[in-house]
């Protein structure tokens, strides 16, 4: 199976003169339900859809538990999740609080199982 995408024409932010350009844009075929992502994994597993489900489920509620407490979260060659804070620059190190901070976001990387998977995709475009 391939991965879709369509064209769409940007301008350039940093030259609004600049000609536009067309670029290749991903087209989503839909989302997995956790429901349905734990009927997979019991289809190839010897652990049933409910056991599945409620794994799935609890990992739901323990990631955002472990980031908020300062960990990152790896799941093994799927990858790691961790904080990325954004913050307001000091003229100097001691001026630097707390309150500088500007927010959060929870920050993926991928493993090397799951960046090789991505070298291996096939792309096609759709029909207009």
């Amino acid at each position: 199976m391939s991965v879709k995408y369509h064209v769409i024409q940007r301008g350039n932010p940093l030259d609004q003169a600049a000609p536009k350009k067309f670029f290749a844009s991903f087209s989503s075929n839909g989302e997995i339900t956790l429901k349905r992502l734990s009927e997979r994994i019991a289809q190839i597993s010897t652990v049933s859809r409910t056991d599945t489900l409620a794994v799935l489920t609890a990992l739901l509620e323990v990631v955002p538990q472990e980031l908020t407490e300062g960990q990152t979260v790896r799941l093994g060659d799927l990858g790691s999740f961790s904080i990325n804070i954004s913050s307001e620059g000091s003229d100097t190190a001691d001026k630097v609080t707390a309150a500088n901070i500007r927010g959060a976001k929870v920050v993926f990387r991928p493993g090397k199982e799951l960046k090789d998977a991505m070298k291996t995709i096939q792309y096609e475009k759709e029909a207009e």
